[in-house]
């Protein structure tokens, strides 16, 4: 039998200020949805609210939220009706636009409407953002999961666990990135993430990671503290139903080759890389060259890559920027994709790798340890500094016949798939 479970959805709902998911909101939505089952008895929402600290809510209302949030990113939304994709569609099948400045970048920037009413919706429904205290109306024995390490830097928001100690706590820590390689993170980052792992520390009775490598780390970085035997369960996260499906074939998007490149823009990215290759494709190619579309929100220290995207006329014609793009159309355009590039100097899991296989699309990504053991005859492996390397595979890619790989768990077994994740994470927790 499962044990009671109080699943955070904080991040989950601040996410309804943004305009589609990331990976880690994308993990988040999917335990989300499995942990918070109103069928199942003694399930729960926790929400950490500023002045009332973590309150309770019901697997219905909590449900609510997280239905309302998915609906929100567009995640049912029809790709040929969503604004994002068709205005990437139209620069990657037609010319440049006559009304956009011939040095810029043409950037896609579309935000989601009705939230607020959405939120008004759901406080009139459920009371508001009042809930009850976790510490008292949590049944004996119930476990605490937060899966987005929101806000695990902030040991305040986590003591009522100490005043259960019935209770067990498990966070998904995702990756060690922040302390590993501090320089690619924003400066605050690294004691921030050191705060989360201290406080992973004290109150976490588990963890669960995606891969050997974070298990690894983890592992030695909670020995120092003290937290020798802690278990950690290495869960490799399951793709989208969604890129399992049948390919979409665009007969406009066929007309010229183009690649993805998929992922916040910052420095640990790579982008750097890929647009001096795109000026060397375009001196060589000319009008001929593929086009780059570049999926992800800005993030930070992006200066010089910002500095291609809004000065480069070579670029211009050639490559396009899109922010708030559902998951729905982003499948749409990794299935008339060349490939989907993932030049990243480091990635915990790199879940837009295993979307793309899965949908049976190539990717050419950076030879690194989250990348190494994934097998598939349409993935290649290049050194994230190999620019030679790199412009030589997307040439071929360009300038051959389109490939494609088998798309992985077709047919039902992906399914089965998804549903042994969740039996584990479940087990896990209940065991503990």
């Amino acid at each position: 039998m499962s044990a009671p479970i109080a699943y955070d959805i904080t991040r989950l709902v601040t996410r309804v200020l943004t305009a589609t998911p990331n990976g880690i909101d994308r993990v988040d939505h999917a335990l989300a949805m499995r942990l918070v089952d109103p069928a199942v008895p003694d399930r729960f929402g926790l929400i950490a609210t500023a002045v009332l600290r973590p309150r309770l809510f019901s697997a219905e209302a909590s449900h609510a939220a997280i239905d309302g949030i998915a609906a929100h990113w567009g995640e049912d939304k029809d790709p040929i009706a969503d604004p994002a994709f068709l205005k990437v569609a139209a620069y990657l099948a037609g010319p440049e636009p006559p009304d956009r400045p011939a040095a810029s970048v043409p950037r896609v920037t579309e935000g989601r409407s009705g939230r607020l009413a959405g939120i008004l919706r759901w406080c009139r429904r459920y009371g508001g953002p009042i809930g009850s205290s976790p510490q008292k109306a949590l049944p004996r024995g119930a476990r605490y999961v937060n899966a987005s390490q929101f806000p695990l830097w902030i040991s305040s928001y986590f003591e009522w666990l100490e005043a259960r100690p019935d209770m067990k706590a498990v966070f998904f820590i995702h990756d060690l990135l922040p302390l590993e390689l501090p320089a690619y993170f924003r400066d605050e980052e690294y004691a921030r993430h050191r705060r989360r792992l201290a406080n992973l520390a004290r109150f976490g009775a588990g963890a669960i990671v995606a891969t050997e490598t974070v298990a690894e780390s983890l592992s030695a970085h909670l020995a120092r503290r003290g937290r020798k035997a802690m278990p950690i369960l290495v869960a490799p996260v399951p793709v989208a139903p969604i890129f399992h499906s049948t390919p979409a074939r665009d007969v406009a998007l066929s007309r010229h080759p183009y690649f993805v490149v998929c992922g916040t823009i910052e420095p640990r990215k790579n982008h750097l890389m890929l647009l001096h290759l795109w000026h060397e494709l375009v001196r060589r190619d000319g009008a001929g060259a593929p086009k780059l579309v570049i999926v992800g929100t800005r993030g930070w220290k992006l200066e010089p890559v910002a500095d291609l995207l809004e000065r480069s006329s070579a670029l211009a014609r050639h490559v396009v920027e899109v922010a708030g793009l559902s998951t729905p159309a982003m499948k749409h355009l990794l299935d008339g994709a060349r490939a989907l590039l993932m030049p990243s100097f480091a990635e915990g899991y790199g879940l837009p790798v295993r979307e793309a296989l899965a949908a049976g699309i190539p990717v050419v990504a950076s030879d690194i340890p989250a990348f190494r053991s994934i097998s598939s005859d349409v993935l290649t492996l290049l050194g994230p500094n190999d620019a030679a390397a790199w412009l030589e595979a997307i040439r071929a890619l360009a300038h051959g016949e389109p490939l494609r790989g088998a798309r992985a768990g077709a047919g039902t077994s992906h399914e089965a798939d998804r549903i042994a994740y969740f039996a584990r994470i479940e087990d896990f927790v209940s065991t503990l």
